[in-house]
């Protein structure tokens, strides 16, 4: 059986479209309400149609010292253009950008996870600070 870490993607998310950018400030003050805004192709522009899309994006938040991650926030983008007339005939569709506000007493990483509807699962860290 294939292990979940196995089956996650990592790339610099400027140079591949599937990678979640993870925008946060660097150090935030303890027990202040951080903003964290997950985009999935904020460099290069990932396809959103019926066919290719991105499906979720999840944000999860590892304090150091603990064992657990938490889980912090999922978005779910449903609108890629279906109709009843067919694929890509709405007029109707979702950006894979989410933001969540987070606020913690610990340092410790930030990971967000993606899914491509054709490519699978996909993540990004980035460390917060906490004074």
């Amino acid at each position: 059986m294939a292990e979940l870490k196995d089956m996650v993607q990592s790339a610099d998310w400027k140079k591949e479209k599937h990678v979640p950018a993870i925008e946060a400030p660097d150090k935030a003050r303890k027990g202040e309400w951080v903003s964290v805004t997950v985009t999935v192709g904020k460099e290069i522009a990932h396809p959103n149609t019926t066919e290719h899309h991105i499906r979720w994006v999840a944000l999860y938040f590892t304090p150091d010292g603990e064992k657990f991650t938490i889980h912090v926030a999922r978005a779910e983008f449903d609108a890629h253009g279906e109709s009843v007339a067919g694929p890509n005939m709405s007029t109707v569709y979702t950006n894979p950008q989410a933001t969540a506000a987070v606020k913690t007493d610990k340092c410790g990483m930030l990971t967000a996870i993606s899914y491509c509807n054709i490519h699978g699962l996909w993540q990004n860290s980035r460390r917060l600070e906490i004074a």
